[in-house]
């Protein structure tokens, strides 16, 4: 737990000055790092890839290529690129190499997939929040809560927590935990709402803050509990040990995989400010 504390203690501050401080560029890039290294996790967790280096290259420049789509103005064009082509090696080696030595089964081929086009694909949403107008300050919207609501669901689950096994994909979270968390968001991204509300010229709807952050939380667990699921099937216990107390950097950003697009699509269809 106190390794836990100190990473996230020395991280996060430099997380935030690069997503709000700094200019988009900056956070592509970083972007663009996570969603490199998620794809390697994920493809090293499901052995997915594990005797084909150029399938792992292949899967991790179409995730660091995303971002920068994106960043530039190409997104869609980028993502369709980077997954025909991505999809053809796959496919190719997959071919080649059927009824032989070292088949590649067509789960490994979807996972590449995941990890190289889908992952990137969500996670880039922060990317998207950051070049809005406002951008600096609805792109805290996912940050804060998925941070927030695992930082919530997490001291809620090991102070309060008592109804455990609610799920036997995280039998050790507890009920108490889960609804933790989904508080914790709500109230934080609306004390964010307040915060802006009284600090800068925007005006701010707090109702839609509270709903942003209740509707967050709950994908934002979700995520958790998907990529554990995932975990659970091949037996491992985190993705990586890049980030000591968290795991890799996919057990750290598996819920702003969820909760990126859904702020995002919240703030198309209702903009909180």
């Amino acid at each position: 737990m106190a390794t836990r504390i100190i990473v996230a203690v020395l991280l996060a501050p430099l997380f935030l000055i690069t997503v709000f401080f700094l200019p988009p560029v900056w956070l592509t890039t970083v972007v663009a790092g996570i969603t490199a290294l998620a794809s390697c996790e994920l493809l090293r967790a499901t052995k997915a890839g594990e005797d084909d280096l150029h399938v792992k290259v292949c899967t991790a420049l179409a995730a660091a290529a995303i971002p920068f789509g994106t960043l530039f103005g190409h997104g869609p064009t980028v993502v369709r690129t980077a997954a025909l082509l991505l999809m053809c090696v796959l496919f190719f080696t997959a071919i080649s190499r059927y009824d032989r030595d070292r088949a590649v089964p067509v789960e490994h081929i979807m996972f590449c997939m995941f990890g190289g086009i889908l992952i990137p694909t969500m996670l880039t949403s922060l990317v998207q929040l950051k070049m809005m107008a406002n951008g600096r300050y609805l792109v805290l919207l996912p940050v804060f809560c998925a941070f927030l609501t695992d930082t919530g669901a997490y001291f809620a689950g090991v102070f309060l927590g008592k109804h455990k096994g609610i799920t036997k994909v995280s039998p050790n979270k507890s009920l108490e935990g889960y609804i933790g968390g989904i508080l914790s968001g709500g109230i934080f991204l609306v004390l964010y709402g307040l915060i802006l509300a009284n600090f800068t010229e925007l005006s701010v709807s707090i109702s839609l803050m509270a709903l942003y952050g209740l509707l967050g939380s709950f994908v934002t667990e979700l995520g958790d509990l998907s990529f554990s699921l995932i975990k659970r099937q091949f037996g491992v216990k985190d993705y990586g040990h890049l980030l000591p107390g968290h795991g890799g950097m996919l057990d750290r950003f598996d819920s702003m995989t969820f909760a990126a697009p859904m702020l995002l699509f919240l703030v198309e269809l209702c903009p909180p400010f």
